[in-house]
């Protein structure tokens, strides 16, 4: 989640502010990048799958974001849950501010009767943060009648983070209906980039719940419709986001459509397939950052089903949207 800002306040801030208060990106293909959302889902597919998503959001401001992810998982009979990897890397201001996120997951099955699944997800991560300061400006550098020409006196260098993160969700499922809550940033580290600065990454809270409500009938020839009706509803220190929407699936195509707070709309179209994934949303700004200034955001995603023999008669996966 981010607040509306100008990148220059943005550098300023972080640059300069002994306290600051740091958001996450947001994915708006939601269920197309799952353990970003939610670390119990985990192992959660019929198959290993690997998914991939870009997302460049506000591509008309010079100070746009544009954030990828890659990431794996697979439900493990032995260990009897799901193991993951993730990584994600998020660019501001063209590259002037860069985070890299790597995390490893594990999500406990358990099968709590005939028609029941709840599943215990966690995350460890490690992100590292930092600035490229060829591509800051400081006012030395101003010539009154050329612009900027000179070169700066101020030594900041090129600072570096890392740090540890710790994640962790809980998701309960049966056929038709499923729901969960997941918690981001449990250690609340510092992330700042000054010495003696304090840039925390304050906890996300993130809860979900959805539903598949059949509209026809499965046959030889076709896999049948439905509609899939979702919320999802995320909090970080004060700030609040809703997204409420639905998706609607005929075959292998998907449509979505979903409204975001007084911030958005957004529109999506997917094909899936039994191995493959491909889908494309767009987020039409509707704040007073409209969608002329902003652009709007645009978000693909891939997903990948590996190896996808049939499960055990005891595995549970959850049926879910894919976008």
């Amino acid at each position: 989640m981010r607040k509306i800002c100008n990148i220059a306040i943005l550098l300023f801030v972080l640059t300069f502010s002994l306290n600051v208060e740091a958001q996450d990106p947001t994915f708006t293909q939601f269920y197309s990048n799952p353990l970003y959302l939610n670390p119990a889902f985990a192992g959660s597919n019929k198959c290993p799958r690997l998914n991939m998503n870009y997302r460049n959001e506000w591509p008309n401001l010079s100070g746009n974001y544009v954030t990828y992810s890659l990431s794996y998982d697979q439900y493990v009979k032995s260990l009897n849950g799901g193991i993951g990897i993730l990584v994600t890397h998020d660019q501001q201001g063209k590259g002037t501010i860069n985070t890299t996120m790597a995390g490893l997951f594990y999500s406990y099955h358990l099968k709590v009767n005939r028609k029941f699944s709840v599943l215990f997800g966690a995350r460890a991560a490690y992100f590292q943060k930092g600035i490229d300061a060829s591509k800051l400006t400081f006012g030395d550098m101003i010539d009154p009648r050329k612009g900027f020409i000179y070169a700066t006196n101020d030594q900041i260098g090129s600072p570096q983070k890392q740090f540890f993160n710790a994640s962790a969700g809980i998701l309960g499922f049966s056929k038709k209906f499923f729901a969960g809550i997941s918690a981001h940033h449990l250690n609340q580290p510092n992330e700042s980039l000054i010495t003696n600065g304090n840039s925390i990454q304050n906890m996300r809270i993130t809860a979900h719940a959805g539903t598949e409500l059949k509209l026809g009938k499965a046959s030889r020839y076709s896999k049948g419709s439905s509609i899939m009706p979702n919320i999802i509803f995320q909090y970080q220190k004060g700030f609040m986001e809703m997204n409420i929407g639905t998706y609607v699936k005929q075959g292998n195509l998907t449509f979505g459509a979903w409204y975001r707070n007084r911030d958005a709309f957004i529109v999506s179209f997917g094909v899936n397939t039994k191995s493959f994934r491909l889908g494309y949303s767009y987020d039409i700004t509707v704040s007073q950052l409209n969608n002329g200034v902003s652009g709007g955001s645009h978000e693909v995603s891939m997903g990948i089903n590996l190896n996808c023999k049939e499960k055990p008669i005891s595995y549970r996966s959850l049926s879910c949207p894919s976008f």
